[in-house]
């Protein structure tokens, strides 16, 4: 499954990009995470609690930030299983600034399987880009947030 989407952030890239990196920030954002600790360099150990339609269940995900370019662009991986099957997701994540604001585009691959997988790829679609959204929306008020603090 593939899945593309952008936002735009009203803010520099500078800015974006330290949210984006800033733990803590991406815990609170996360759909369902209820912890995100240091696994290594720019490596971390989540524990998700996500469900697709009815199908619900608590994941332990390894994510990787790898191909790093500050301010441009990183590859994010992502591995996660859990009793209701497994999921693996690789991300290409790019911003570009243009007169003060950010577009960040996401394009990603993931897989799934076990019995998540079999609700249907239609709803896995529509759930995977809710989460997304909702993650982004989240960051973006947390940059306009920390913006107006400045």
């Amino acid at each position: 499954m593939e899945i593309s989407a952008k936002y735009v952030f009203n803010a520099p890239a500078a800015k974006v990009w330290d949210t984006l990196m800033n733990p803590a920030a991406l815990a609170s954002c996360m759909p369902g995470c209820e912890s995100l600790e240091p696994a290594g360099d720019n490596e971390y150990q989540a524990v998700v609690n996500v469900g697709v339609g009815p199908v619900r269940g608590r994941y332990t995900a390894k994510i990787a930030i790898t191909e790093a370019n500050p301010h441009q662009s990183y590859r994010l991986a992502i591995g996660g299983s859990g009793s209701i099957g497994f999921a693996n997701g690789d991300s290409l994540v790019t911003l570009e600034e243009q007169d003060g604001k950010t577009t960040v585009q996401v394009i990603s691959q993931a897989q799934a399987g076990g019995t998540v997988a079999r609700v249907g790829q239609r709803m896995m679609e529509s759930v995977a880009r809710s989460l997304l959204d909702r993650f982004f929306t989240c960051l973006q008020e947390t940059v306009n947030r920390d913006s107006n603090m400045d």
